[in-house]
């Protein structure tokens, strides 16, 4: 079945439980990567300081939110309004962290945040001995 938007037939891909691609501004969108040390979260936070952005780890599940503080014009009229006020996005790991060495830091609009794997989440290097 087909929506159609001002009569242009609207695409939409299907992954079984949602529609996915651009999230509409409703999530701020984000990156993450792991490698076998840590995972590492990149998140858009434009404009955004580091004292605007909060971050918070429980056990697997991470959560990044912030609030956008915009001066209201006196007597003005608001005709549009899409910067959205607040945002809010939690990221569940596939593996245990090491909460107490997570490095965040803000810089040039992007959101970085560092989470080392715990020690048995990391894999094991053996020494093989040749007799």
């Amino acid at each position: 079945m087909q929506s159609y938007y001002r009569g242009y037939p609207r695409r939409r891909r299907w992954n079984g439980s949602r529609t996915i691609g651009f999230n509409g501004g409703r999530r701020m969108p984000i990156d993450v990567h792991s490698d076998d040390e840590a995972y590492l979260i990149t998140a858009a936070v434009p404009g955004l300081s580091a004292e605007e952005v909060k971050v918070e780890v429980l056990d697997d599940l991470v959560t990044m939110s912030g609030e956008i503080t915009l001066e209201e014009n006196g007597g003005s009229q608001k005709i549009l309004s899409e910067l959205r006020h607040s945002f809010y996005r939690q990221v569940r790991l596939p593996e245990a962290v090491n909460a107490d060495e997570i490095e965040a830091k803000v810089e040039k609009g992007l959101l970085t945040v560092r989470i080392p794997k715990a020690d048995e989440a990391r894999p094991k290097k053996i020494e093989v001995k040749a007799e």
